[in-house]
Formats: C-alpha cells, structure tokens, sequence
C-alpha cells in the first residue's frame, strides 16, 4: 500500500508551525532560529525513517547559536503527519522538499541554503537533488545517508522483502532482537524509546518503499552536482559500509564531495556523544567548503576504505 499525495488544490504554504502541501497536508514544522541579524544561512533538515523532526532538536539549538537557522518537518507517515506509519512514495517526498525550500527562499532571500538529511532524509535529498526540477540548495549534508540498495543486501533479504510486501503488506515487524546499537547516547536512546511519535512496528510495505528510496539514492549518486559533505561512523550498524563505499565511488570527486570519517560514531551521529564534532565540521564546511575540518574526520577517510576516487 503506497498513501500517495492527492491532486494538487493549492500553492504550498509554509506557516510557523505547518506546512501545507499542494494537495493539501498540513506538515508540522520546528524551526531554530538565531536571536541576532543577519542569519548567515538556513539548513533544511530531514529526518530519517521512523522518527520526525525533532530529531535536530539539540544540533539546531546549537547552530542557531551560530547564527544558522533550521527547519525540519515531519515527513508523510513520520511523527503528527497525516497517514501514520504509511509510506507516501519516493516521488512524494522528493517533491514535498523542492516545495518546501521555495517556501525557504522566498522566507530568507539572497540567505546561502543547505539541505541536511539524516539516514533516510538523506536519501530523499539524494533524490530529489538529482531529479529534473531540483531544489535550490547551495550545498548538500548527508549523515548516514540510507544507500542500502537491494544491489547490496544479501539476496535472500531482499527476496524475502518482496515476497512479504506483496502478500502480507500490513503485518508489522520491530526491531526487537537485532541487538542494533544506533548511537553510544543511551539517554536518548532511551527518549526515543519513551516518544510516542518514534514508529515502533513497522509495516513491511513500509519498509519495502524504504528498499525503493535507497534504490534510487545509491542509483542516483553519480549525478548529484551540488557540493556535498558526507557524514559516516565507524560504528555504524544501520547502514553498512559497503554501500556507502559504492556510493562514494560515484560521486564527484574533491573537492565537490568532502566526506567526514568519525572514529566511535554510530549511526545518530548528530546525537551521539560525541555529536559537537559533526556540528562543528558542518558550520566549518558551510564556511568553507575547501578546509579541512576541524575534527580531523576528513583525514581518516582514506584510512578506513571510504575513499573518493
């Protein structure tokens, strides 16, 4: 089952607290904004599959304090969006982004705009960069993107996966029992757990749709054209390192791509314990994309096989 948006029945608008979509969801939105003028640039932030937009609560407080401001909303399905626990589709979220970074241009004009997307935001950011109407970004974030293809899963899960999808689509797994650490940051792990609006079971149509979104973002990597700091942890047991490696191979090579490479982070890199690292590598990299970063991350890629070109 694909929930996939309606005709469109008005301009998208972007309100405090929502936005409205051209077929008319109404996405709830937190922003992180600086107390003092000017804002230097303004940061898209998507979240990843099963959480929704709090999950930049803390990075945002921080970079607002930097005179950076961000913006998260709930994707389709994710958190208070309409269709909880459904997926929307891969075009759906591609497009809601390009309407949502018009709506962010036109709130801070001539103001530098960068789209982050965690795990599978960054996927969506992956798509909706490559595609044939791309947002207006002035650069691309992705931390722990969500590349993990079925060119790159073991063939029996994969198999399995589209079995299960097209004669049980509504039966519902947890990840109870993978012994899968996200992050070292038990405490909030442990929120997370607590959160109402974190998807705990998961329809298989769901995580089907998420198999068709990382399909198409590690399909898609070698035409994405805007600069592009990659974030990836050494202990990442969401998304395996082979599938970031193959998507790195197709990027553009440096300086266009810079990848960060983090000794002890896991896959919530921007809420591990060591999460001030990425932040400052981030606001480092919006300021100038050809230094090296201040954490060193950079300097470990070669070391770990995650090289570009």
């Amino acid at each position: 089952m694909v929930n996939r948006p309606g005709e469109g029945v008005q301009s998208p608008f972007l309100g405090r607290s929502h936005f409205t979509t051209e077929d008319g969801t109404v996405l709830p939105v937190r922003s992180w904004l600086p107390t003092t003028d000017p804002v230097r640039a303004v940061i898209i932030a998507l979240h990843g599959f099963n959480d929704y937009s709090r999950f930049f609560n803390a990075a945002g407080e921080y970079l607002s304090q930097r005179g950076y401001a961000s913006y998260a909303y709930d994707q389709r399905g994710f958190g208070n969006a309409p269709g909880r626990g459904l997926w929307a589709g891969v075009e759906a979220y591609a497009d809601d982004l390009k309407a949502f970074s018009t709506q962010l241009r036109h709130r801070h004009p001539g103001v530098p705009l960068y789209i982050l997307g965690e795990s599978m935001g960054g996927a969506v950011a992956i798509v909706a960069m490559t595609s044939k109407h791309p947002p207006s970004s002035d650069g691309l974030i992705l931390s722990s993107p969500a590349v993990w293809g079925r060119s790159t899963m073991p063939w029996y899960q994969s198999s399995l996966l589209d079995i299960m999808a097209h004669t049980a689509p509504w039966l519902s797994l947890t990840g109870e029992g993978l012994k899968i650490m996200a992050s070292d940051n038990i405490d909030m792990l442990r929120q997370l757990g607590r959160d109402p609006l974190v998807i705990k079971s998961t329809r298989i149509d769901a995580m089907y749709g998420l198999a068709d979104l990382m399909d198409a973002a590690l399909g898609k990597a070698s035409q994405i054209k805007t600069p592009t700091l990659v974030l990836y942890g050494e202990r990442d047991q969401v998304v395996p390192r082979e599938p970031v490696a193959r998507m790195l191979e197709k990027m553009p090579r440096p300086p266009q791509t810079q990848v960060a490479f983090y000794e002890n982070g896991y896959h919530l890199l921007l809420r591990d314990l060591q999460a001030k690292k990425p932040w400052n590598d981030i606001v480092a990299w919006m300021e100038n994309r050809n230094a090296p970063l201040p954490s060193g991350a950079d300097r470990r890629v070669a070391l770990n096989g995650l090289t570009n070109h």
